[in-house]
């Protein structure tokens, strides 16, 4: 049932209390929206009920509630905040218990209406519904009515515990049928919130004002200021007396935010009269990119650096079948190195200049971290990252969860090095990272003396106590992982003694090399390693190669479709990561690596690649944990070689952003190509001709995994028919640009939905 279809027939009559601008503007939303039950206000101002009756927007009304009342089953109280106890007060005299009717207000502080209700009728009644529409104007009176004043905007509600559910949902459905998103919480949350983003910014530009409009000099003041003193003061023409009354009713939270709001203008005072340029820059930062955040909130898109609590819009890939991958690209920087540049960054004495930074979600959540902890950050700008680190104890408690997005490497590194830390912390994520295991961290981070909780099978979030005295230890992995092995690196740092690491099978190595580079000794056993905790980084410059993984998409690209020829700029070949190179060279692909070289000390190289035809290959097991992320991408490869491919001891494709495995088989599937799924692993039956296409199109869902979604776009190159490829949003964490630069090489790649590149 749509809302307004519930709403006409769950509201014969609806009374509005207060034919104001939120009143008039609730019944003219209403009605532009096909509201055709019996409407009627009462205003203490007849000739206000006169207008709103000749605008067409109520049947009738008056200025005694006791005449009006009586014949509605829903009431909403649009009056000022201390008007509505003795609203409620008139009501309770008609009604005791609020019998057959459904009442709602839509006072911005809600703790003041409850406590009344409670007063007036022993507790809060089960009918009465306390609400706030986020939306208004500087124009008041019924005059001023706009119908489309509330959709797209937020109304909060914050139901009782006992409260009815159908008048709850009577009450939704008004606000729906007004094109409101009506979200709930409870009311000392909501007055909280409110005081910080609502009432305080309204004390603030008051006061301002007035303090200038006091000034001997106000009229030039006022006549010489620009834009950006025009946007900051345009909410001091408000309603005075709305607003005292709503800074009376929500004094306690108010006062509160103004506490903290008086404490970061003192921080930022001193540092102004000090002149501390990193202090001014850190706060600058965290402002500037906070504002970025509520902008994109606005604007319903996804944000790449802040709190995305909301969902990602929806995103859907259509991919053409045919299409080329010629030409010249250099995909995005390497995010595992991104992610480690900033932390290693921050943790050092002195500035730490990043170039060719990854400017995707995962990466940029990691630097609105460290700026949340104390840290100063310029940019980034087209991949220049500026860090002023402050020293291996010089970071400051957040003052919230610190939240790393869809990045299962920086929750796990996060971890270690928050471990050392004297503050307690909480590591959150997005939907996706929230099903991942993170007890493989946890576990011998424990081992070492920190002070970890998680939810539930060892799940995010993760709760880290501060203040614990770690010690090193001798750590076997059980199972190869960069991430374990880095987590207990970081740990290690702030540890007593000597923390030693030992895989069972080679895993990347950026945290050594790049600990290395920054003057702290990591020393190299074999297939063990191990650092002395004590020592001090010193900052220095970092040149981030291209990211492997997101090249081996394009490598694929190339490798499967005839007549191709395709170049990958300064991509890191770290041998730690080249399993995608070597498993290629295996099946008979024509690459070659070009300009070898070494960059800030990881190795990097150009990567030609032309289409010559493959051949499956039993994988080899030493081969797994160096191309543990390319494997979707290898998944395409081996629908297009020649015979059977075998995988075996993959197991970790299980515990992905998705199952791997499963993912990548179901889409396998779809598109009509022949596999065996295992517990550890896949057989996957190719096809070697390469004059036709190698299987169908059809629709597969990515499951929000970034490279399930890469990898079936490219699968298009040789497939028969379109392929589209559901929940493609997150692809924007690893490699922002794949549209534009599978576009450029000449993949018939459209998006649809959400906020697309």
């Amino acid at each position: 049932m749509r809302a307004d279809t519930a709403c006409r027939a769950e509201s014969a009559t609806l009374l509005i209390v207060g034919l104001g601008l939120i009143g008039g503007s609730l019944a003219a939303g209403l009605r532009q929206r096909g509201f055709r039950g019996r409407m009627i206000a009462c205003d203490p101002d007849a000739r206000e009920i006169r207008r709103g009756i000749d605008m067409g927007l109520i049947d009738d009304g008056g200025t005694d509630l006791a005449a009006l009342a009586p014949a509605a089953d829903t009431i909403v109280l649009a009056v000022p905040v201390l008007a509505i106890p003795g609203v409620l007060g008139e009501l309770r005299a008609l009604n005791p218990e609020l019998k057959g009717q459904t009442v709602t207000d839509v006072g911005s502080t809600k703790a003041i209406v409850r406590d009344a209700a409670r007063r007036l009728f022993g507790r809060v009644p089960k009918t009465l519904v306390l609400g706030h529409p986020i939306a208004g104007s500087e124009k008041s009176g019924v005059a001023a009515a706009d119908p489309d004043l509330y959709a797209g905007h937020n109304v909060i509600l914050t139901p009782e515990a006992d409260t009815d559910a159908g008048a709850l949902a009577r009450v939704r459905a008004l606000w729906q049928s007004c094109g409101a998103n009506v979200l709930e919480m409870d009311v000392e949350r909501h007055d909280a919130v409110l005081a910080q983003t609502s009432h305080l910014p309204h004390l603030l530009a008051f006061s301002l004002v007035d303090t200038l409009a006091r000034q001997d000099a106000r009229l030039d003041i006022f006549r010489y200021a620009a834009g950006g003193f025009r946007d900051f003061t345009r909410i001091a023409g408000s309603d005075p007396v709305m607003w005292r009354d709503i800074f009376t009713a929500n004094r306690d939270a108010v006062l509160a935010s103004l506490d903290d709001f008086e404490a970061g203008l003192s921080r930022l005072r001193a540092a102004v009269e000090t002149g501390d340029g990193d202090a001014m820059l850190a706060a600058f930062g965290r402002a500037s990119h906070a504002r970025h955040y509520f902008e994109s909130l606005l604007n319903k898109t996804s944000y790449q650096t802040e709190y995305a609590m909301q969902p990602h819009s929806q995103v859907t890939y259509r991919v053409r079948p045919g299409g080329g991958a010629r030409g010249r690209v250099r995909v995005p920087g390497d995010k595992s190195i991104s992610h480690r540049s900033i932390m290693l960054g921050a943790l050092a004495d002195g500035v730490t200049t990043v170039t060719g930074f990854l400017e995707g979600e995962d990466s940029l959540a990691t630097l609105q971290a460290f700026r949340e902890m104390g840290v100063a950050i310029e940019g980034p700008h087209q991949g220049r990252v500026v860090i002023h680190g402050v020293g291996l104890h010089g970071l400051k408690a957040p003052s919230g969860p610190i939240y790393v997005g869809n990045s299962g490497t920086a929750m796990r590194l996060f971890a270690g090095l928050l471990a050392g830390q004297s503050f307690s912390s909480e590591l959150a994520g997005d939907a996706s990272l929230t099903k991942r295991p993170m007890n493989r961290v946890a576990e011998p981070l424990r081992a070492m003396g920190a002070v970890i909780d998680t939810a539930e099978d060892g799940r995010p979030p993760l709760k880290i106590h501060g203040g614990q005295a770690l010690t090193g230890l001798y750590y076997d992995m059980p199972v190869a992982s960069a991430q374990v092995k880095s987590c207990l690196l970081l740990a290690g740092l702030y540890a007593e003694g000597e923390t030693w690491v030992r895989e069972p099978a080679p895993t990347r190595d950026h945290t050594e090399r790049m600990l290395g580079g920054f003057g702290y000794p990591v020393e190299r056993d074999g297939d063990t390693c191990r650092l002395t905790g004590g020592k001090r980084l010193t900052a220095g410059p970092i040149d981030v190669p291209a990211d492997i993984s997101s090249a081996a998409f394009f490598m694929v690209a190339a490798a499967i479709t005839p007549g191709s020829d395709l170049t990958l700029e300064h991509v890191g070949i770290n041998p730690t990561r080249t399993g995608i190179i070597n498993i290629l060279k295996l099946m008979g692909a024509n690459l070659e690596l070009v300009d070898e070289r070494e960059v800030g000390g990881e190795p990097v190289a150009d990567i030609r690649v032309r289409h010559a035809p493959l051949k499956a290959v039993d994988i080899p097991v030493e081969q797994v944990p160096l191309a543990i992320d390319e494997f979707p991408a290898l998944f395409i490869a081996a629908a297009n070689a020649a015979g059977t491919t075998r995988l075996r001891d993959a197991a970790e494709l299980r515990v992905k952003e998705s199952d791997r495995l499963a993912a990548m088989a179901d889409g396998l599937a779809t598109l009509g190509v022949a596999h065996t799924l295992l517990d550890d692993g896949i057989d996957i039956v190719g096809n070697g001709d390469g004059s036709a296409a190698s299987y169908g199109g059809g629709r597969i869902d990515s499951l929000g995994d970034h490279r399930i979604a890469m990898a079936f776009a490219v699968a298009a190159l040789r497939a028969s028919d379109d392929i589209v490829i559901d929940n493609c949003a997150n692809v924007a964490t690893s490699f922002p640009d794949f549209i534009e630069l599978a576009r450029r090489i000449g993949m018939g790649l459209d998006a649809e939905g959400g906020h697309v590149r």
